[in-house]
């Protein structure tokens, strides 16, 4: 009735308004007595307006009103009752899990789930518990049987990635419980493209640090120099072990193989052990990747001075520069070139605090100019790689740099150009051993690669993992009790 109302009053102004427009253009332009043409169309044109709006506005006022609100009701609906199997405390129907967030007590997640610490404490009684369940780390996961009556019934937390224990509260005592989780082994190959990183395409493929530390600075670091030979079609594949639980990937192991394709040359190496020795990766000939030597035993250094005669730059006399000098950043450290005993380490002369190693067959080394030694001592054996002191510019020095010398039966040698002697290879029954194992490998390898990149001129592939699962024996997923 409103809006109708609104509408008529609307109408009825316009109407008057329109009268008053049309009086005031007759009495300006219309000669006394008589109307001309144009004043008749003038006339017509106001009407037919008039009409139009008088006819437009109600629509209009209706449109823009608020709809209706329409009345609605409530209802109470009842809730289903807690099941029989949790108003009998039945176990397994009641469980919650936590995830150990960084920081986090056991203290602060009892009290979270509203559990006594009283409850608490006596379960940090029972033997081993303490150890494990205050060690915690963060992502550790803990399940909590808690029935509808609040109180704990069974605490479970993982002792190892094999095993699985339970405390149950019984009465006065506790019950403990071991199940063993069922895991698999499979042997896969992982495979892919350098593309615009090449640890974060190794870790899209599914490689561990370890396993990208390993293919860098272990198989690799002889043949390739990886801050500027890669490009991003530079492909790399690599044969692990990953032990699975329960459908998720638990650990991977290291690289038993590994292939590495940089500007359409193959580089292969194969992880094995000598009898009675470490592990370490050979060739397919079955030669040692490992050099007996580091040419440069310092990372990421610039050379500042090579070997040869030249203008001391402290004492301004000319002399034969016996070494090689890399500049770098006080406290760079600096690596045994191989593996060695340490002949001397202390303060000498111009040289200031140096390390002399021993290489054995009349091989030595020298490193002068630390600004402090590493954790090494003289008569101590140490492996090639080890940190044995940084970078400094003590003695006769004008900046930061390491001094490096080689010395062939006391004769100094240009470590750049030097030959060095190589390493043993394999022979009899181990060589044989080892070559039916890279077979098996490279097999592997072989078959994935020409899956992923058959047409890899054609189509840039993507980082692929293609598994080739190995059987292996399965834990027994019976529970002991103790």
């Amino acid at each position: 009735m409103q809006s109708q109302g609104g509408g008529a009053g609307r109408k009825r102004r316009f109407r008057e308004r329109l009268e008053v427009l049309r009086d005031t253009a007759v009495k300006q332009h219309l000669p006394e007595g008589r109307w001309t043409r144009r004043h008749w169309i003038h006339a017509s044109l106001f009407t037919s307006i008039g009409i139009m709006i008088a006819t437009i506005v109600p629509g209009f006022s209706n449109a823009i009103q608020p709809p209706a609100v329409e009345p609605h009701a409530t209802l109470a609906l009842h809730l289903p009752a807690l099941s029989a199997s949790r108003l009998a405390d039945t176990a397994g129907e009641s469980w919650h899990l936590v995830q150990v967030r960084p920081g986090q007590t056991l203290g602060a997640i009892f009290q979270e789930l509203g559990i006594p610490a009283a409850t608490m404490h006596r379960l940090l009684e029972h033997p081993g518990a303490k150890a494990a369940l205050t060690r915690l780390k963060p992502g550790a996961e803990l399940g909590f049987d808690l029935p509808a009556s609040g109180e704990l019934r069974t605490l479970r937390y993982d002792r190892d990635p094999l095993h699985r224990v339970e405390l149950s509260l019984t009465g006065e005592g506790v019950k403990e419980t071991i199940i063993e989780r069922e895991v698999t082994t499979r042997t896969v190959v992982l495979s892919g493209t350098v593309g615009r990183s090449l640890t974060r395409s190794a870790r899209k493929a599914g490689l561990t640090a370890a396993n990208i530390n390993a293919m860098t600075d272990e198989i690799f670091k002889y043949d390739i120099d990886f801050n500027s030979d890669l490009k991003p079609d530079d492909r790399f594949s690599v044969v692990v072990e990953q032990t699975w639980r329960e459908g998720e990937l638990i650990s991977t192991g290291p690289i038993e193989a590994a292939t590495f394709t940089v500007n359409d040359k193959l580089y292969s190496g194969f992880r094995h052990a000598r009898p009675g020795g470490k592990p370490e990766y050979f060739t397919a000939e079955g030669r040692p990747l490992k050099k007996n030597f580091i040419r440069m035993p310092i990372a990421y250094a610039r050379m500042s001075s090579k070997f040869g005669a030249r203008r001391h730059p402290v004492l301004g006399t000319m002399r034969m520069h016996k070494g090689v000098d890399y500049a770098a950043p006080t406290g760079t450290p600096i690596m045994a070139a191989g593996d060695a005993r340490v002949q001397f380490a202390g303060w000498q002369g111009g040289y200031g605090r140096t390390v002399v190693l021993d290489h054995g067959k009349g091989h030595t080394t020298l490193y002068a100019h630390m600004s402090r030694l590493g954790k090494i001592k003289q008569g101590q054996r140490v492996s090639q790689g080890t940190v044995i002191g940084y970078v400094g510019t003590t003695g006769l020095s004008t900046g930061p740099h390491l001094h490096y010398e080689f010395r062939i039966n006391g004769v100094h040698r240009n470590p750049l150009s030097v030959t060095m002697p190589p390493p043993e290879p394999l022979s009899g029954a181990q060589l044989a051993a080892f070559r039916t194992q890279t077979a098996n490998a490279l097999a592997r390898i072989r078959t994935v690669e020409n899956i992923i990149y058959a047409d890899v001129d054609a189509e840039p592939q993507a980082e692929t993992q293609v598994a080739a699962a190995k059987p292996a024996p399965a834990a027994a997923g019976k529970a002991k009790q103790g």
